[in-house]
């Protein structure tokens, strides 16, 4: 339920610098299409959904007149595009010699369905919009790409948490579209156990609170929002990193009152977050995972408390697969989790080599 957290880091300082860079900067568009007649995998129609984007940099066309430039970078639960454009972010990835290079690559950043300013159920039907599954965001990606953004095909497709699901529906339902892929922080197989667990948790949290009112709530149920949010921070970060920077009861305290605070400030609308979350259901790539053609970079991180290892997952999916590369960032002091995510000095010199291949 993250990466998100990208989106809040500080910019005053960076306000100046930042802007001078953006004159030069390739140019940030975003936009909106409207999908007709959308039919979700559990067999519920919408006369039209709305799918918002943002790009970056420009298309090129090779001699048969096909896009052939474009990347697609996926946001977690709860997230949207826009949050790969924080400065962090951008220096990282879209930087000049950077892995997405905003001068030679055409940057598709899509919000999923139920997130950002795509549909989702706070428009308006709440509990009756219907139920989503990553496979849906699939199809509704696929459906921007071709019928509005005229790509065919893309260079790489990367996604972080949520989004490394996604990816890997990306690549088994429409496996000759992705050239190169890295998902980043999941597993390619059935959400069930300590996962499944844990996202039921943050439901019942939100549902229990006698304000949601069974999604007709005039006012947020913040009580249960409260807890989803606490339960996700605890869910994302690393024992081990935390003992080390906060080795005293004094020392935890200030952390903990940092994370409740935090915690009260988040503004997602309930229905959205419960829809968020239950997407995972249906998803169950592993024993498609023969039918992938891209070449993948799958990373994770050892001291992931939603994707721990010793699973015997990993082992498993490579097996399946004679496309996958999968690297495991062991944990340390500095690691952080799930939220490991947002430290690519843990990752990304492995991503600069497998794109550089």
């Amino acid at each position: 339920m993250v990466f998100a957290a990208l989106a809040l880091a500080p910019v005053t300082a960076l306000a100046e610098e930042q802007a001078a860079k953006d004159s030069a900067s390739p140019e940030v568009v975003s936009g909106v299409y409207i999908a007709k007649d959308f039919t979700f995998h559990g067999g519920e129609t919408l006369p039209e959904i709305r799918l918002a984007y943002t790009t970056i940099g420009t298309p090129h066309r090779n001699a048969r007149g096909e896009i052939d430039n474009a990347v697609m970078l996926h946001h977690g639960t709860g997230g949207n595009g826009t949050n790969f454009l924080n400065p962090a972010t951008r220096d990282t990835f879209f930087g000049p010699g950077k892995p997405f290079d905003a001068q030679n690559h055409y940057i598709i950043l899509p919000d999923a369905i139920g997130h950002g300013t795509s549909s989702k159920p706070s428009d308006g039907k709440r509990m009756a919009f219907p139920h989503y599954s990553y496979r849906d965001m699939v199809e509704a990606e696929h459906r921007l790409l071709t019928e509005h953004l005229d790509v065919k095909n893309l260079k790489v497709a990367m996604g972080i948490s949520m989004g490394c699901m996604v990816v890997f529906e990306w690549a088994v339902t429409y496996p000759d579209f992705i050239q190169k892929a890295i998902p980043m922080a999941c597993y390619p197989a059935e959400v069930a156990g300590h996962n499944r667990l844990q996202r039921a948790l943050a439901v019942e949290a939100i549902k229990s609170d006698p304000a949601w009112q069974g999604g007709d709530y005039t006012e947020q149920p913040v009580a249960g929002m409260r807890g989803m949010a606490l339960l996700s921070a605890l869910m994302r970060r690393n024992p081990l990193y935390d003992q080390a920077h906060f080795p005293t009861g004094a020392k935890a305290d200030e952390m903990i009152e940092g994370v409740v605070a935090q915690a009260k400030k988040q503004t997602r609308d309930a229905n959205d977050a419960i829809y968020q979350i239950d997407a995972y259901r249906g998803y169950d790539p592993l024993p498609e995972l023969g039918k992938i053609q891209a070449d993948i970079l799958w990373i994770n991180f050892a001291d992931d408390l939603i994707n721990p290892p010793g699973l015997g997952l990993a082992e498993e999916a490579v097996k399946n697969s004679s496309k996958i590369r999968f690297h495991l960032v062991p944990a340390s002091e500095e690691t952080y989790g799930h939220m490991t995510l947002i430290k690519p000095e843990f990752w990304l010199q492995e991503i600069e080599a497998f794109l550089a291949e």
